[in-house]
């Protein structure tokens, strides 16, 4: 009797076995594949982040998050809880070498401790798609329209909606209703918590921040708001930051993306270092977590010790996106196709087998060598299972013809080809 497993993943961490990594390459594959499409270069960073950055520049909520350590020299180090302090470093570091605008792309690993639910994990991976020294607002629908790209890549293009507010607008209708700007940063930490927390906790954070009832209630009012219309009504008309909403709407419309646009004053972003627009991705009926999420971070260069430039940025984890690929019946097949499968009944097949199998993985087929002699049920049984599209199965009459047997799996039809054609160099 065998005992049970004496170890598992630690607590939120994830394994991949091949089902899960054939999920996690085709994720993969349509990020890369946008974001290539849309002229973004690929970039990585270190896992491995210091502390003190991350602490600064990862924002307020994510610093209770931070996975941290000393090295064995006493320095404060911790894994990366998100990729764009890294990026931030990364320029600043070749600032003066670096052609702007920048366009970057990355698929990068990221750790945060956080209470788990379904489409929170501990460790994700997460797309970063990153506009450096842009002002246009053609950068936001860059990054936007690349993000639904990707999901139209996985057969999700219809299932998302994208939710756009502007920081500064926000801004100016907390300051029309008389929160003072020393109080907009706490605020919007705050209101960005709802739907995480109830309303009477909101209430209380809100106070807490110093904010006076009044202003409380005045707060909780506009997120009543549901136009642009309305929120130029309550500002007297239109004002720069409506406009720049206005102006991303009908950018966004060139791209085809008009049907997945809505605007909505709750959406916040929680970091810190964001300065106008922001944005978040739903499923259509917004019954799982954010897709993605970014907006315009125009300090964060300069806050490190770098030039100050203007940046956009999105990071689309993969787990939600995972949730509503198999909720919507179209996760990828598990098991990844092969083109042939080469089995053999002795040994004495086995050279032969082998120069098969070099050959056609010569001409980039994906071949599947069986790894020892075994009976033809055996192999074509196992061949049927593993997503072989044909099979080879080499015995001592085939060697003596000089000819084998490919078996097509799906109609169990059979051709006879010579072993010299099959193993004779490429042209």
């Amino acid at each position: 009797m065998s005992a049970e497993p004496t170890f598992t993943a630690p607590r939120g961490m994830r394994d991949f076995y091949p089902a899960d990594m054939t999920v996690r390459q085709a994720i993969f594959k349509a990020w890369a594949d946008a974001a290539r499409s849309a002229g973004f270069d690929a970039y990585d960073a270190c896992v491995v982040e210091s502390l003190d950055l991350l602490k600064r520049k990862g924002g307020e909520e994510i610093v209770d998050q931070i996975y941290c350590f000393k090295d064995k020299s006493d320095r404060d180090l911790a894994l990366r809880a998100e990729m764009t302090p890294s990026l931030a470093r990364m320029v600043a570091a070749r600032q003066n070498e670096l052609v702007f605008p920048l366009k970057w792309y990355t698929i990068a690993q990221c750790f945060r401790y956080e209470r788990m639910s379904r489409g929170r994990k501990r460790e994700h991976y997460q797309w970063n798609l990153d506009i450096i020294g842009e002002k246009s607002l053609l950068a936001e629908a860059e990054v936007i329209a690349t993000a639904l790209d990707a999901l139209r890549r996985l057969g999700l293009g219809d299932a998302v909606c994208v939710r756009i507010n502007n920081r500064a607008l926000l801004a100016e209708l907390l300051e029309k209703t008389g929160v003072q700007r020393d109080h907009h940063a706490a605020t919007f930490l705050a209101l960005d918590k709802r739907g995480k927390i109830d309303d009477d906790a909101l209430r209380t954070l809100l106070r807490d921040s110093g904010l006076a009832p009044d202003a409380v209630d005045a707060a909780f009012r506009l997120l009543q708001v549901q136009t642009l219309d309305e929120a130029e009504a309550l500002l007297g008309g239109p004002t720069p930051a409506s406009q720049a909403l206005r102006e991303l709407f009908a950018l966004l419309a060139l791209f085809g993306c008009a049907e997945a646009i809505r605007f909505d004053i709750s959406v916040i972003r929680g970091l810190g270092y964001y300065t106008g627009i922001v944005f978040e991705g739903f499923d259509a009926g917004k019954t799982l977590r954010a897709l993605f999420g970014g907006g315009r971070y125009d300090n964060l260069l300069g806050d490190i010790g770098g030039r100050t430039e203007t940046a956009v940025g999105l990071g689309f984890g993969d787990v939600v996106v995972a949730e509503l690929l198999a909720d919507r019946g179209l996760l990828p097949a598990t098991a990844e196709s092969r083109d042939f499968a080469v089995g053999y009944m002795t040994e004495d097949q086995r050279s032969v087998a082998i120069a098969i199998t070099h050959a056609l993985r010569r001409q980039d087929k994906r071949v599947d060598l069986g790894l020892h002699a075994e009976k033809p049920k055996n192999f074509f049984a196992r061949s049927g299972k593993g997503g072989v599209a044909r099979a080879i199965y080499i015995g001592p009459d085939d060697v003596a013809r000089g000819t084998v047997r490919i078996k097509n799996l799906a109609d169990r039809s059979e051709t006879e080809t010579s072993i010299a054609s099959l193993t004779a160099p490429s042209p």
